[in-house]
């Protein structure tokens, strides 16, 4: 591919903001090792002022969480017919939705966790039916929120309220979700294909936020022992649930693999970490794809969609 002028937009001004910071560097100096000119941005308006006067080919998203993986920075790069990498605008917002998901992932046929919508108004008695209804051990999470933020398990009903405190943090309107007991497993999708999987195994409850960034006792087996007709089955009801939500050129669908080989789809993540703990990477090292080419072959699929609509100049101001 030739050198092009990349703008990688990190930061932002979301609770995920500090690993946004860490992706976009990283992002930046694999794609300078490609030979590419890179200028970071950081995204600190959800009007996007900083991109103007920001020249370039194409820009690399390396923004987590709200106005990120949404769809708000997708419209506004949209309306500048600026390619970029990673989902539309629609699919991202329906990835980040975890009501909407669902309803989509179980239209194509997918199973995922039976769950309640709970709102901030309702009361402890409301909240403790819906957990009773779903049966116990419950999950409590945010409608849209990534790196699972605001994210918590309960046993029984003594930690119902404060669990649905943590979540209304993110959000009036929140998730109560069956937990499901079984193997956390993660696929990383690359231009319409699955990568190697990873099976995630904490120290911690579940894979929360503190497992994923800062626990060094975090175990992650790549390509872990299943057999072959287990993989193509998670791999595909991955890729069925990226397809489900139009999403496109990269992301990293997480799902349960029960004791009795059942497969449960959690969620989609449009813009995964791209950081020395994060799993994309480790799948695509999997499959022999550095980081550098990884980061190289993810910038491609910009310029796929773009083909796809012939109104995208070559090139672009921000």
């Amino acid at each position: 591919m030739k050198t092009i002028d990349v703008a990688v937009l990190l930061g932002g001004f979301s609770s995920e903001r500090d690993v946004s910071l860490r992706t976009g560097e990283a992002v930046a100096r694999g794609l300078a090792a490609r030979g590419h000119r890179v200028t970071k941005v950081d995204v600190r308006t959800d009007y996007g002022v900083e991109l103007n006067s920001v020249k370039c080919d194409v820009a690399f998203l390396a923004l987590h969480g709200r106005f990120g993986e949404d769809g708000g920075i997708q419209r506004i790069l949209d309306a500048r017919n600026v390619p970029y990498t990673g989902s539309d605008a629609e699919s991202s917002r329906l990835a980040m939705d975890k009501i909407e998901s669902k309803r989509l992932f179980r239209r194509a046929g997918l199973d995922t966790p039976q769950h309640r919508v709970i709102g901030s108004g309702d009361s402890v008695e409301l909240l403790e039916q819906s957990a009773r209804s779903l049966g116990y051990p419950v999950v409590i999470k945010p409608r849209a929120e990534g790196s699972s933020l605001g994210v918590t398990v309960h046993q029984d009903r003594a930690t119902i309220l404060d669990g649905a405190i943590e979540a209304f943090q993110f959000g009036s309107i929140a998730l109560m979700e069956k937990f499901v007991a079984g193997r956390e497993m993660t696929v990383g999708i690359l231009d319409g294909r699955a990568l190697p999987m990873i099976e995630l195994k904490p120290r911690r409850a579940f894979f929360d936020y503190v497992a994923k960034y800062q626990d060094p006792e975090t175990l992650y087996l790549v390509d872990p022992p299943l057999s072959d007709l287990d993989k193509r089955r998670i791999q595909k009801a991955a890729l069925e649930a990226f397809d489900a939500l139009g999403c496109e050129g990269m992301g990293r669908v997480d799902l349960i693999f029960t004791a009795l080989h059942e497969i449960q789809v959690l969620e989609v993540n449009t813009i995964p970490g791209l950081t020395e703990r994060s799993l994309l990477p480790k799948a695509a090292r999997a499959a022999g794809i550095d980081f550098a080419t990884l980061c190289d072959r993810i910038l491609q699929t910009a310029f796929k969609r773009r083909r796809a609509f012939p109104g995208w100049a070559a090139a672009a101001m921000l």
